[in-house]
């Protein structure tokens, strides 16, 4: 059905009303059920379709974003309970820690208790200090040696040295003590107190990051409660969590917020309720503070360095769909309102791999059986408990011997009995009856023990060899004791200590390494100073990782005494036998004694010994000269050596010198130095224009390459150069040894040897003959000998047979007349 256009009947070009009702026919009941109903589906079609249009598009989110802002109430709602339940339980799996740590801070003795009642009211309330010097001395010593006056950074060079990494070093170095002593104000101070908590708890850390609001960089001490990890930790960088708890006010919060690096919400939650720990309250009762309850009271903030699998964020394979692995993420949530204040990822943007990035450094005392490592309060903190009881009790005993007490007879009045009888007093007494003695008992009470001085004594000194803090007399060794003997006796007394500062000299490297990566990649390209090795546009580029920054503390030396003993054995060394050190060494050891005193500007005191001269050319006539008195001769390149040669030829064939063997070997050998350089001038001369060319190329490329490279390039031109060369200096050596005299005669030295060596085989013939006609004649006396011993034996042989003929004989004999008889006696019967 065609559809027309509707009108009135005085427009031409529109269809009358009249004639559409006379040819549209009226729909029926069926026909209008069915419009209406694809009516309904085509605007349902329309407004899904204007729904789908209404939809905006996915905004890209910055790498750095708080994702805070892009996750819903509900998972935040959630993470954050998980994330607290999580710091609650690592709380839990360390409370034996922490009990051991309040109770190192308890026998500081920092606080005196004078309210004791027991055992008796007023008793003794002193703590021993073998604790607090052992910490204080610990303290004092490794805060000198961690950060020396003149800054506590050097640098060594990773690789190959050149010009250009060296000036890098120097100004890597400089730049580094420059900030840390000048622009970080906080590194000093927290240094300090670093080495105070170390020995206490066992453990202390730093946290090196870029403060946006300093805008600078920054290494901030944590105590060593203030940072949390699970138990299963083992160390830093493996931990799967790792909380710092930050105590911040309203307004800092706030002033986070306005900037954007914190979500702006709400903080709510009563502040007041949160429950301090023990080690909160110690510290507290240490310093004579209380907590205030005004309503400015700081917040307790945790920022959870920990691993996570956001919704909408998860990790994706190459396939598109989540892997489930957990990635890197920093979590900030207020403890008393559990909001989320950000979350932010804790890996660069440019790593395939998204390994966290760590910010913390632990320093150890000793190395824990966990995490956490143990400190003074840990392994004397027994010998601190008994030494303070026993300590109590003797002056408890002093007390009691002073002011002894006893019982009186119940009417026996003494007048003004409370107060304490004054040195020459003499107070009235009404007795009841009887002597005073009778009337007052005094109780038994003894002098202070000396079985517990003894004992007090044993453990102080126990505590101070564990903690290295005897006094080291060096100074009463004996004087001719052999170096190796003082060296290994100051080696056994401080080893305790040596391996604790190789601890803090290691951690101190990694924190110096974590600085550096920030100066890398926040500081502007300019140095603040005009550096003198180099243009002040190169500060990023010098931390490049070709320069590696380590602490300037040497980790096998931890004390001046140490450094100073070490210099004064080396000194006795080298005055021992002057000889075989030299100058050079007699002045480095004077030089490394000033600066184990510590004196500035050594330059100054000391002057250098004078460097030799190198050696300069010398006319033929001079070189001959010395020649003639021994003195060896160095021939240059740039000298005439035929001329030289026939000089030193005309020398050699002196009447002296044919009678000198010395000066012969002295002349040739240096003759054979300027041939070598003649033969060389010539094999140039002979050397192709290819050849030319070829080490011309050679040369620039080796420009070009490394350092290690370049040895290789110079002993392939030499070869080149050494092919045309060596021909060329056999004929010279062989014209030389002809004209004076030594070609191919034979030297009459080496004839007189030859007859020598003629007349010895002679000899030796003459001895071999010898020895064989002797041998021979051995031989014949050996068998003769042994014929006549074959004769000698035969002869016995036949006497023995002749003995036994007889024998028999005889016996035949003797039976022939017994038979004889025996006929003849039975014959006649």
């Amino acid at each position: 059905m065609a559809i027309e256009r509707l009108g009135t009947e005085n427009d031409p070009d529109v269809v009358p009303l009249s004639r559409i009702v006379d040819v549209v026919p009226e729909p029926s009941r069926e026909d209008l059920i069915r419009d209406a109903a694809q009516i309904l589906v085509d605007e349902e079609e329309i407004l899904i379709d204007d729904e789908i249009d209404a939809v905006p598009e996915t905004p890209q989110i910055p790498f750095d974003s708080n994702l805070v802002e892009f996750l819903n109430k509900s998972d935040l709602g959630k993470l954050a309970d998980d994330v607290l339940q999580s710091i609650s339980a690592d709380k839990e799996s360390r409370s034996e820690w922490e009990k051991t740590y309040v109770d190192g801070l308890k026998y500081l003795g920092m606080k005196f208790d004078e309210m004791r009642s027991q055992p008796f009211q007023g008793s003794s309330g002193v703590i021993h200090p073998i604790l607090a010097e052992s910490v204080t001395q610990f303290q004092a010593q490794a805060y000198k040696e961690l950060l020396p006056p003149k800054g506590p950074v050097k640098t060594e060079i990773v690789g190959a040295r050149n010009a250009e990494v060296e000036m890098q070093a120097e100004r890597v170095q400089d730049f580094m003590n420059f900030y840390i002593m000048n622009v970080m104000q906080e590194y000093d101070p927290e240094l300090d107190m670093l080495l105070f908590y170390l020995p206490i708890a066992g453990s202390a850390f730093k946290k090196v990051y870029y403060d946006q609001g300093l805008s600078r960089a920054v290494s901030k001490f944590i105590a060593p409660e203030d940072l949390v990890v699970p138990y299963e930790a083992p160390d830093i960088l493996s931990a799967e969590r790792v909380t710092h708890v930050i105590s911040m006010s309203k307004n800092e919060i706030r002033k986070q917020q306005l900037a954007g690096f914190y979500a702006d919400v709400e903080l709510r939650g009563d502040v007041y309720v949160k429950n301090r720990s023990d080690i909160e309250e110690e510290i507290d009762e240490i310093e004579g503070m209380e907590p205030s309850y005004a309503e400015n009271r700081d917040r307790v903030v945790y920022e959870v360095h920990t691993i996570l699998d956001l919704p909408g964020y998860e990790d994706m394979g190459e396939d598109g769909e989540p892997t489930g692995l957990k990635l890197p993420y920093i979590v900030t949530i207020d403890e008393a309102s559990q909001q989320v204040l950000a979350i932010r990822r804790n890996y660069a943007e440019q790593d395939p791999l998204k390994q966290k990035i760590n910010y913390f450094v632990q320093y150890k005392f000793l190395p824990g059986l966990g995490f956490y490592g143990l400190g003074l309060s840990h392994m004397i903190g027994g010998l601190s408990k008994a030494s303070t009881s026993i300590l109590r009790q003797l002056i408890d005993a002093g007390t009691i011997a002073n002011l002894p007490s006893g019982f009186k007879a119940r009417g026996m009045r003494i007048r003004d009995e409370d107060e304490p009888l004054q040195p020459g007093e003499f107070r009235d007494i009404d007795t009841t009856g009887g002597s005073l003695r009778e009337n007052l008992i005094p109780l038994p009470i003894k002098e202070p023990s000396n079985v517990l001085m003894q004992l007090l004594g044993m453990l102080v000194d126990s505590g101070k060899r564990f903690a290295s803090i005897a006094d080291t007399n060096v100074g009463d060794m004996n004087q001719a004791m052999p170096v190796g003997t003082t060296v290994a006796l100051l080696e056994r007394g401080t080893k305790v200590m040596s391996a604790i500062h190789k601890r803090l000299h290691y951690s101190q490297k990694v924190e110096f390494q974590l600085l550096a990566k920030v100066f890398n990649e926040y500081l502007p390209p300019m140095y603040p100073y005009n550096t003198g090795s180099g243009p002040a546009e190169v500060k990023q580029t010098d931390f490049d990782g070709r320069v590696d920054v380590i602490p300037v503390s040497d980790p096998n030396i931890f004390s001046q005494s140490q450094r100073i003993t070490m210099a004064q054995e080396l000194m006795q060394l080298v005055q021992s036998n002057p000889d075989i050190h030299g100058p050079q060494g007699i002045y480095e050891a004077y030089r490394r004694m000033y600066a184990a005193l510590g004196v500035d500007d050594i330059d100054s005191l000391l002057q250098p010994p004078p460097q030799p001269q190198p050696p300069m050319p010398a006319d033929a006539g001079i070189e001959n000269s010395g020649l003639m008195i021994g003195q060896p001769q160095q021939a240059f390149e740039q000298q005439n050596h035929q001329a030289h040669i026939d000089a030193h030829r005309s020398l050699f064939l002196t009447e002296v010198v044919k009678t000198t063997p010395q000066a012969q070997a002295l002349i040739i050998a240096h003759i054979m130095q300027h041939l070598q350089f003649l033969s060389a001038q010539m094999a140039q001369e002979q050397i192709g224009p290819e050849i030319q060319q070829q080490i011309q190329m050679m040369q620039q490329q080796m420009q070009q390459v490394p350092p290690e490279q370049q040895p290789m390039l110079q002993g392939e031109i030499a070869m080149l150069i050494e092919g045309f060369s060596s021909p060329i200096m056999a004929q010279l050596t062989q014209d030389l040894l002809l004209s004076i005299g030594q070609g191919n005669e034979e030297d009459p030295l080496v004839q007189i040897r030859q007859r020598e060596l003629d007349l010895r085989e002679q000899e030796m013939a003459m001895d071999q003959a010898q020895f064989t006609e002797k041998q021979e004649q051995r031989d014949q006396e050996k068998l003769l000998e042994s014929e006549i011993q074959k004769q000698r034996i035969d002869v016995q042989k036949q006497v023995a047979d002749d003995k036994l003929d007889v024998a028999m004989q005889r016996l035949e004999q003797q039976a022939q007349l017994k038979l004889l008889e025996l006929q003849a006696k039975f014959g006649g019967m």
